[in-house]
């Protein structure tokens, strides 16, 4: 089963499999990031407000994403920081009103006028100074590590690396639905509880597969539940 996850690891650890992604958003600003042509601030704000959208079929994300960065002009750091936000109890997507995506923007401004970058953050932190809810040590915070992941791992294929005083070997596993059914149909935890303790569980396995890098075992379960899928 070890050298099965690593070939998933490495064969997943693929472009092609994040065309139609929340990753995808950020990743634009990467790319213009790299000409000049965005801020790192940018590709925070995309790459957290995509995270924060990211359940539910690919397909709704991805339109909605959409609809959300045409409301910020395809500029999320001029846009945030102009404290002019869509504000009504109109869906975003799904349950998300655009009045929680004009809270959020409010508290990130709040954020980028005494600090330059999130990296400095903790997932905790990250959950209540910008998505404003209550600290909860029992949270398994997927989105939030599902982002922290993108920012931090350097291999350069996927993600994107940006965040260089950050250890990926710190970093979670971001803890949704089909990694717990596949890491728990692997025997990897038995715990029923998707939390934090069962996120741990799951990263201090990958981190003996994958030493210093325990997150790049979120593309073997990935793999996993596309291969099963398939059969």
């Amino acid at each position: 089963m070890e050298e099965k996850l690593r070939q998933y690891a490495a064969e997943f650890n693929d472009p092609q499999y994040f065309l139609e992604d929340p990753s995808a958003f950020p990743r634009r600003f990467v790319n213009l990031y790299k000409k000049g042509q965005a801020t790192l601030q940018d590709i925070e704000i995309s790459g957290l407000l995509a995270a924060h959208l990211a359940w539910g079929r690919r397909s709704m994300i991805v339109r909605d994403c959409n609809r959300m960065f045409d409301e910020m002009g395809w500029k999320p750091y001029r846009y945030v920081m102009s404290g002019r936000y869509r504000n009504d109890p109109a869906s975003l997507h799904r349950t998300v009103k655009w009045s929680e995506f004009a809270a959020i923007c409010g508290r990130m401004k709040e954020y980028y006028l005494d600090h330059d970058s999130l990296e400095g953050a903790s997932p905790d932190e990250i959950r209540v100074r910008i998505f404003g809810q209550k600290s909860d040590p029992k949270a398994a915070n997927k989105k939030i590590h599902m982002f922290r992941r993108w920012m931090v791992r350097q291999d350069g294929i996927v993600d994107f690396g940006l965040w260089r005083n950050t250890d990926p070997g710190e970093l979670v596993i971001p803890l949704d639905t089909h990694v717990h059914k596949q890491a728990k149909s692997l025997g990897i935890t038995s715990r029923n509880a998707a939390d934090y303790k069962t996120a741990r569980e799951i990263t201090d396995y990958m981190a003996k597969l994958f030493p210093g890098d325990p997150c790049k075992g979120d593309f073997a379960l990935f793999g996993l539940g596309i291969t099963g899928k398939k059969k």
